[in-house]
Parts: C-alpha cells; structure tokens; sequence
C-alpha cells in the first residue's frame, strides 16, 4: 500500500480566464443603454400631442401641448408632432378661441333680469346701466329727504339728481324700448324705457324730446336734453331705475 504525504485535499485549480488577443488598441467598452424613468416612459408613450417651438434670444423653447388629433379613429395611435418655429427677434403669440368673446353689456344685463327678476342684489346689478350723461355730478342722492320746493321733510325721493346744463346730452342708459315720452305733471318733459324682464328707467325734468313712444334705441342713444321742467329748481336731470314696479338706487346700477 502506497504511502501518502500527509497534506491536505489538493485545491482543484480554477478555470483558466480566456484571454481576448491584443490588437495594440484599446478595447471599446459597450455603451450602456440610458435608463428611462417611469414619468419619462409616460410622456413618451402620450399620443396626441402638439409641439410649439418659439426661438428667443437664439434659445429654442418648446411648449408639449394635449390635442385631439386622431381621437376620433380610435386607433390610439400617436399623431405627429407638429414644430412651429420663429425668427428670434419675432413676435410670438397665441390665442384660444374658446377663451375669448366680446362683452355685451345688453346680454349680460338680460340674463341678469331672467336670472333674478325683482330680486336683483345691488352687487350683481353695478355696472350693468351706463350714465345717462358724460359727465354727471350729483346733487341729490336716492332716499329721505327734505322737499327743495315744498320744504317739506320726510319725502321719498324716488331717483338721483345730477346738475348739469339745460340743453345737455341725455343718453339711454341701455338698449329697449320708449314706453313712454311726454309731459307728466310733477316730472315735467319725461322719458321711460322698457328694458325688459321688469326693469325701466326714467328721465326727467327734460328741456326737449328727442325720441317716442314705441321706438326702439340702443345703450347711447341719443334720446333728450337736460332742463328744469316740472317740480325744479334748477337744471338738472332726474334719474330713475325701476325693477318689478319699484323703484331702487340708481347707484347700484350706475
């Protein structure tokens, strides 16, 4: 029987590692393939999008905007994107239709009418009547009052007072109709308008008449001149509004 050498199990030797031959050039490295985040992937895989490219100061931005191009196929397809570009000196701008209307102040005092009717707050009606002059000063605000003809104190006084010029442009405060246009004993020379759903004003103490009854006119129509007719004591145009038969503060309409 053979004799061993006492020693310990013998390590099998490793594998030899495969040398690649030396070409006497570096070895390129593979490049490593970019790691695309989550949000990344998201916005790639939108479709439907547009691109506006505006150039500014030679930098170049670009705005991803949604749109609904191709939507209604129902592929789910992505459409193109589409470039816009621009000098860098040019003017770039954009509008939204759906963003923009003009303002009709007519319509918007009609759909506050239907909408409220008699009970109209004095914060939704501001704005919605224009002066009936250019200029107006007032000299006699609506409410309780003492009388300047009679002296009498404790009367209503039904409207607003602006001192002006006899003779001075009287305008209609909006769009309707001449419900009525004459004398009227205590008013002197008075106009009133219907402007629907309830709603009137009155100008009063008029010099002259320009308008009639029946005849439609628009907001800024010229339709009297100021005066002291009637109960006066001096030039002066007398201004109403009147809602559901009531009379209310011009001042929360003007």
């Amino acid at each position: 029987m053979s004799e061993h050498k006492a020693s310990g199990r013998r390590r099998s030797s490793a594998p030899a590692a495969s040398v690649r031959p030396h070409t006497g050039q570096p070895g390129r490295r593979r490049a490593a393939e970019p790691v695309r985040s989550p949000f990344a992937a998201a916005v790639h895989g939108l479709g439907h999008k547009a691109a506006l490219v505006a150039a500014v100061s030679g930098m170049a931005l670009t705005v991803v905007l949604p749109t609904t191009a191709g939507a209604a196929g129902g592929s789910g397809a992505a459409a193109p994107s589409t470039a816009v570009t621009a000098a860098a000196q040019a003017k770039v701008d954009y509008q939204r239709s759906g963003l923009t209307s003009g303002f009709d102040p007519d319509t918007k005092l009609e759909q506050l009418m239907v909408a409220s009717g008699a009970e109209v707050e004095a914060t939704s009606s501001k704005g919605t009547l224009s002066q009936p002059m250019d200029a107006m000063k007032m000299t006699s605000p609506f409410g309780m009052r003492i009388n300047p003809v009679t002296g009498a104190a404790g009367e209503m006084h039904t409207g607003q007072d602006y001192g002006v010029p006899c003779g001075t442009p009287v305008h209609a405060a909006a769009g309707g109709t001449i419900k009525s246009a004459g004398w009227v004993d205590m008013y002197g020379n008075r106009v009133v308008i219907d402007h629907g759903n309830g709603l009137e004003t009155t100008y009063n103490h008029l010099t002259s008449i320009g308008t009639h009854q029946g005849a439609k006119v628009s907001r800024g129509d010229l339709i009297a001149e100021s005066g002291t007719t009637g109960n006066s004591t001096g030039c002066h145009l007398h201004f109403e509004v009147v809602v559901g038969g009531k009379m209310v503060d011009p001042k929360s309409w003007l």
